[in-house]
């Protein structure tokens, strides 16, 4: 008969190293792990005391339901116990444990050699003494050495970690950041302290996630669920929000955190969105996946920073948050837009429609192009205003009209119609202003028009006469006289080359047409207010 063998998997005392000490070498993870066992045994309360002084050491108690000397043999000292595989008693009907895989106190070895378990309940205390050094020299056995009496004591645990392997000083500050963004429990009976030499502790709650960010916009389930068509099945019990700021969020605080039954099961990032885009830099947030603890294969990484993102399930929720993410992104930009648009407003007493409204299509693409650079730039609030008011300054409400440096007269009485279009009415009108002007100075008032030009300016009103050379003598009689001919031939034929078309001919046609446009119009204006400069030079007739 062949002898009977069996193949035997062993399990090396160096698995703990490997586990907790290396798994858990930062503190607020491994202080994370001992918060949790707290909470899964229903504490209300939770005390995590940092010491600096007179000795280093850190102590975690609670006000849970404690151990008995079984539950500390058969559950606490067993390393990778599935407690619900096991279907372990409820302890708390109002919580979901938390707890899974049964490594988590393999963390109290990342923080301290040394580590002190007092835990009651049932009017007994259990005490006892792990040493991480007589574990490893243990073999596939460890005795602990414990006490056990009777007492009056309410339940509940305390766990003090003396020989830390953190040298430097702790931070109470920094820790309470650390771990509000580790967890996020909606138990309403649950408090979570943080203190540093029994000085005033803080209370770590979902507000600390966010401390010292200026937020600037938000979005929760309910726009998610208003905004984002998707048909994904978990859609409707995801919960949680996403928030911007208004400067940009230091690197370790962007992305979006995902949590499962109050604990966090993916550290923050953005679902395979490219982060080049300035959005990123002002993003954060969390959402709370509870579902993904109950699929029946376990996506949690052990050290509970990350989802297995490769299995189908999970990479349709990987899907799922980017679709969110784009469409949050979306509006973010339009958001901004919105915003820095009523600011530059506010700042310079521009409106930006009605401005962008009164341009010509070829200047108004370019000054949109430039308003949307400004308005999508870093630049901070006042610089943009500047920029803006600088840009209106070079092209303000129908810049073709203000940028021809009108005279007051025609400016005055052509601007109403030229900015309803009127382009026609707002010539002949200045025209008006100017045949009215010429009839005062040369006092000739019963006569037409044109021949009222050839008369004024045929003598009558001189339009050179106050000017002389920088020597101060007098200019060739040929200059001025070409300049006073000039004034009354550009003065009659505006009238007979602007006016009379504009009255015998139907306006749609000539526009039309182009033989009388806008443009011709403008130019126009711009000849009237140089004849009216011209005219302000010129003395009344006696």
């Amino acid at each position: 008969m062949a002898e009977e063998k069996s193949l035997v998997l062993k399990f090396e005392p160096s698995t703990i190293e490997h586990l907790g000490v290396k798994m858990y070498s930062h503190i607020p993870p491994a202080l994370a792990e001992l918060v949790a066992n707290s909470y899964d045994a229903c504490a209300k309360k939770v005390n995590v005391k940092l010491f600096n002084t007179p000795e280093k050491k850190i102590i975690v108690e609670d006000d849970g339901c404690g151990m008995s000397f079984d539950e500390v043999n058969d559950y606490f000292l067993r390393i990778g116990r599935n407690r619900r595989k096991e279907n372990q008693p409820v302890i708390c009907p109002d919580r979901i444990p938390t707890g899974k895989k049964g490594l988590g106190k393999l963390a109290l070895f990342g923080l301290g050699n040394s580590v002190e378990i007092q835990t009651i309940k049932d009017n007994q205390k259990v005490t006892f003494t792990l040493n991480y050094q007589d574990i490893l020299q243990a073999g596939s056995q460890y005795l602990p050495n414990f006490e056990i009496a009777d007492c009056v004591e309410p339940s509940g645990t305390i766990i003090t970690l003396k020989e830390l392997k953190h040298k430097s000083s702790f931070s109470h500050e920094t820790y309470a950041k650390s771990l509000a963004r580790l967890f996020n429990f909606r138990a309403n009976n649950f408090i979570l302290n943080i203190s540093l030499d029994n000085g005033t502790p803080i209370q770590i709650d979902s507000k600390l996630k966010f401390e010292n960010l200026v937020q600037e916009f938000e979005w929760n389930e309910t726009w998610i669920g208003s905004n984002v068509a998707s048909d994904y099945q978990y859609k409707d019990v995801i919960k949680g929000k996403v928030i911007t700021t208004e400067k940009p969020i230091k690197p370790e605080l962007r992305g979006i955190i995902l949590f499962a039954n109050g604990r966090l099961v993916n550290a923050p990032e953005f679902f395979g969105k490219s982060e080049s885009s300035h959005f990123f830099s002002y993003t954060t947030g969390y959402f709370d996946v509870d579902f993904v603890d109950e699929w029946e294969e376990d996506v949690i990484a052990t050290n509970r920073q990350s989802i297995d993102w490769e299995l189908e399930k999970s990479q349709q929720l990987k899907n799922y948050f980017s679709n969110v993410l784009s469409a949050i992104e979306k509006d973010w930009r339009k958001k901004r837009e919105d915003k820095r648009e009523n600011l530059i407003q506010q700042n310079t007493g521009i409106n930006l429609s009605q401005w962008k409204s009164t341009l010509p299509e070829f200047i108004g693409t370019n000054v949109e192009t430039i308003l949307n650079k400004v308005k999508t730039s870093e630049l901070e609030g006042v610089e943009q205003s500047n920029f803006v008011k600088a840009l209106y300054n070079i092209a303000p409400e129908y810049p073709l009209l203000h940028w021809r440096h009108l005279h007051q007269e025609v400016r005055e009485v052509s601007k109403l119609h030229y900015q309803n279009g009127y382009y026609y009415a707002a010539f002949i009108e200045a025209l008006k202003r100017y045949v009215s002007a010429v009839k005062k100075k040369s006092k000739k008032t019963n006569i037409d028009e044109r021949n009222l030009m050839q008369a004024a300016f045929n003598g009558l009103l001189k339009v050179t006469k106050k000017y002389k050379k920088i020597d101060g003598s007098e200019f060739e009689q040929r200059t001025i006289q070409n300049i006073e001919e000039a004034q009354k031939m550009l003065s009659e034929g505006i009238v007979v080359g602007g006016r009379h078309p504009l009255q015998h001919e139907e306006h749609e046609e000539l526009k039309k047409s182009g033989l009388f446009t806008e443009k011709d119009c403008l130019d126009l204006l711009s000849l009237l207010s140089h004849l009216f400069k011209r005219l302000d030079d010129a003395d009344e007739a006696p």
